[in-house]
This record gives structure tokens, sequence and C-alpha cells, in this order.
């Protein structure tokens, strides 16, 4: 009998895995997801050749892993899954490196709860329906806030009483899984780059950016939750923290209410009040669609311009993402007018989301992530040594 690895990557409406031959680094057999959870859920796989798509029953993250365990079956027969990985959003500020999930630190894990809503307690039901599938596999956690964990002070803190940073009140980031993958792809790629000045914009249903220097992360537009930086399909990004106090004292709206505009009603489908996903905006004449995106594109290009000055420069944009990745349109408006920092497009490269789109004389590139290899990396590596 051989050994697998599955990697797990709960969601608010998705869980996603990825299924891998126990090597190092390890080969992928299948990936695919459950997409929709609670409204019109479907199971999308690709294994080898084949792709699919099929409409499921999910009503919630439970049922999608058992959907998703029913589906790869045929794939485990015979196989054994030593180790499960697993994507968690928030690791608080001490993990900065993949760790065991004993129950203490899922315990611990939980109390990050309230600071991302939209993933930590799904991250966490999906650890445990794996231990319940797999009860003797090796559970890893691979978390996104670790990546950012060497951030220069100055960057972690905010202006307000030094005792609540003592607390673990600070600039967290996230994505970080996405900017490892990319970071060292192009350390790979492009070696000559592997030590330089990289603003990598990983734009998505979340979306965020993050300046790295020689492999490290700098600055992060996301800072104590998953709601900061630039706006995202449903959440806010960067508030005047005033905003959210009129609202309390004025509107009267409650914590819970609050939390759910931020998180649910925001981003691109509160000012559009059309759509959330920016396929849908870029295909509508609705002036409010193209306001959405308006707004999106100048918030990207402002930000971009500040991870420049964190930096003292750049040597290269990365797009990566559902939206960098695929969205000629956006990534062409945000680099129109940055310019001053060499930035051009090969707007016939742009045009055909090629990996190379550059023109100017700053590398501009498109990096499709792979969060899955990078958990699927910190396991093998987990379970090569005791075998």
């Amino acid at each position: 009998m051989s050994s697998c690895i599955l990697t797990v990557n709960a969601g608010s409406s998705s869980v996603k895995f990825a299924l891998y031959e126990t090597s190092e680094p390890p080969k992928s057999l299948a990936r695919g997801q459950v997409q929709g959870i609670g409204s019109t859920p479907s199971f999308e796989f690709k294994s080898g050749g084949s792709v699919g798509k099929k409409p499921v029953k999910a009503a919630d993250q439970e049922q999608a892993f058992e959907v998703i365990l029913a589906e790869i079956q045929p794939l485990l027969a015979g196989n054994e899954v030593a180790g499960v990985g697993h994507r968690i959003v928030h690791g608080g500020p001490l993990r900065a490196t993949p760790t065991e999930l004993t129950d203490d630190v899922l315990e611990d894990l939980a109390t990050f709860n309230p600071l991302a809503p939209l993933h930590q307690p799904h991250n966490l039901a999906g650890v445990h329906a794996s231990i319940k599938a797999f009860p003797y596999a090796l559970q890893i956690g691979c978390f996104d806030t670790a990546f950012h964990r060497n951030h220069p002070w100055e960057n972690d803190i905010y202006a307000i009483p030094r005792k609540y940073y003592k607390q673990g009140v600070k600039r967290y980031g996230f994505h970080g899984l996405s900017y490892d993958y990319v970071s060292h792809q192009i350390a790979r790629e492009r070696p000559e780059l592997s030590d330089k000045r990289l603003i990598i914009c990983h734009l998505g249903s979340g979306a965020s950016i993050c300046a790295v220097n020689n492999g490290y992360s700098i600055s992060s537009t996301m800072g104590f939750s998953p709601l900061d930086g630039i706006p995202m399909s449903t959440r806010s990004g960067q508030l005047d923290p005033g905003i959210l106090l009129y609202l309390l004292e004025t509107e009267k709206m409650s914590v819970e209410e609050l939390t759910h505009m931020l998180y649910h009603d925001s981003g691109l489908l509160g000012l559009s009040e059309l759509s959330a996903d920016m396929q849908v905006l870029e295909a509508s004449d609705d002036p409010r669609a193209k306001e959405a995106i308006d707004y999106f594109v100048y918030r990207v290009r402002r930000e971009i311009g500040a991870m420049a000055a964190t930096l003292s420069g750049i040597d290269a944009l990365i797009f990566c993402g559902g939206i960098g990745e695929n969205s000629p349109m956006i990534r062409g408006r945000i680099c129109d007018r940055l310019g001053y920092l060499g930035v051009e497009l090969n707007l016939e490269a742009n045009s055909r989301n090629q990996r190379d789109i550059c023109a100017g004389t700053t590398p501009v590139m498109i990096i499709p992530t792979d969060e899955e290899q990078v958990i699927a990396d910190a396991v093998a590596k987990a379970l090569i040594p005791a075998q």
C-alpha cells in the first residue's frame, strides 16, 4: 500500500481539495472543489486529463467534505492518506511555521475566530472533519499569517495605546500561502529577481497586495483582519474608523449587523448593488458596475504606489488570484498610470493572459498561485523524515 497527501482549504462558500503522492516534492494526482455551499453547490474536479463538474447536495462545509471523500474514493483505492494539510487563515502572533494540529493547538486557533469570521471557523471545521475521516493521518496546519511574521515593527503596529500591541492587536497580513508560492516561483523562473523588490497583487474574491524584499514580506495591505486594505468581492477594505463609530452611534447598528455589512454586503457588491463577481461587473453596462470597477482599480493602483514607497522602488510587479490571473482589462487599467514605476504592458500578451506581459523597464508577470502545493510540500516535509 502506498501513501498520499490530502490538502483541504475550507472557506465560507467552498471547500477546495487536492490529492498528492507522498514524495518530495509531492506529485499532484487530482484537485477540485465543492463550491456554492448553501445555495447551488457543485463539485468540480481535475484528475490527469479528466475534468468534470456536476451538482451536489452540500448545505454546509461538513457535507461538502463528505462529497469530496466520496468522489475521491476511486483514487484512494489501495492508498493510505498519511497526512492532511489544512489552510488556516489566522495563526496568531506566534505561529510562523506549519504546525501539527493537536487538540491544544486547535483550541488556541479557535480563539481567532472573531478576527477572521468568514474563514477561521470553516478552516477548523475542515480539520475536525478530516480527523474523523482519517484518524491516523498526520494533520498539519499552514497559516496565511505566517509569511508576514518578519515585518518591521513600524509596519506591524497601530497608533493606539501600546498595551494593545502587546495583547496581539497588530498587522498580521493574510494570503501568505499565495505569496509564499509566488515568491518562490519567481525565484525559480527568474533567479535574477529572487533577492529583489517585488510587489505581488493577489486579486480575487479576497484581495490584497504584498511588498516582498529578498523573499520576505515587508508590508501587506491586510492588517489585523482580512477586512483591511483594498476592496474585495463583499468586504469593504480600508475604512476611516470614524465611519464605524458613526454607524454604531447614529445608525444604532449592532455589532452583529455591522460585522455582516462589512464582510458580506460591502466591496464590489455594496458599491455596484449588482454583483460581487468581477466578471459580471465587467460585462455590465450599468453605471454602478463601472463605478465599482473604477474604485477597485483606483485603490489597487494607490496601494501599489504605497508598497513601492515602502520598498524604496520596485523591481517586478506580479499578478495572481482569480481576477489578477484572468482579467486583462483590470490589469491594463491598473498598470495604465504606473509608468513612473517603469511599468508598461505588452497589450497583446496581456490580452492572452500570458506569463510575461511586460513592455517596459519593470518586469510585469502573471503567476498563477497554488496554495495547495505549498500545503502539500509542508505535509511531505513532516512525513518523510518519519518514514
